[in-house]
């Protein structure tokens, strides 16, 4: 694992305190590793998901940090999205 998992595992945990996601989400960051999601928080992890979520670094840390919507990556390429949208939404919402 490298420092950008581990300082983003920290990150998502406390943006995510409280959040109750209905599945599982994986964040991908290729080059770097990918991040589990769930009602128990983020770990390190690359299991099957309900929804993955793949961006270079860049994004990934601009959307962690809040300073990059993810439906506007999303929108504009930036941030691939496969499987359940609707988690995917729910999950951006936490991010908001």
């Amino acid at each position: 694992m490298n420092d950008r998992i581990d300082a983003a595992i920290l990150a998502l945990n406390a943006r995510l305190d409280g959040a109750v996601l209905d599945g599982t989400a994986k964040f991908v960051v290729p080059g770097d590793g990918a991040i589990m999601v769930d009602s128990a928080g983020a770990r390190a992890g690359n299991e099957a998901a309900d929804v993955t979520l793949t961006a270079d670094g860049d994004v990934f840390a601009a959307i962690i940090t809040g300073d990059l919507d993810p439906a506007a990556a999303f929108m504009s390429g930036k941030l691939e999205i496969e499987g359940d949208m609707g988690l995917a939404l729910k999950l951006a919402g936490a991010l908001s």
